[in-house]
């Protein structure tokens, strides 16, 4: 990320790898595997050199959303409280799914596999991203 300007590196700073995993882990079961694999999908871009800084960014702003406590349907309410969230992460993936290269699709596959296990994962619910 060397390329990266700095103001991209301090609003990044914001959101730590550890406070995504914590949360991922938190919502893992009840959002499902779909949920974590658009979040994987989008942590492995922003890492990718494949992206512009506009595409960073984007993501970037996805991932906040999804970190932050704070959302327009609230995590706590059960069957709604991540659509806002998958609603955010699905439209920036999607505005930006030309440059995600398959190996960050692999990446994110292989943690989710990694974290629910290979039996727990469908093929099918990976395939829409």
């Amino acid at each position: 990320m060397n390329n990266v300007p700095i103001k991209l590196e301090n609003f990044r700073s914001e959101y730590s790898e550890q406070g995504l995993r914590d949360k991922l882990m938190r919502i893992a079961r009840k959002a499902g595997a779909k949920v974590v694999y658009a979040v994987l999908v989008a942590y492995y871009a922003v890492q990718s050199d494949a992206l512009s800084f506009s595409d960073k960014a984007k993501l970037y702003g996805a991932l906040g959303y999804f970190i932050l406590p704070v959302d327009l349907i609230p995590d706590t309410i059960l069957a709604m409280g991540y659509t806002d969230d998958m609603a955010a992460l699905l439209y920036v993936l999607r505005t930006v799914s030309t440059n995600i290269t398959p190996e960050t699709k692999r990446k994110a596959e292989q943690k989710l596999r990694e974290w629910f296990g290979s039996e727990d994962v469908s093929d099918a619910s990976l395939s829409s991203l």
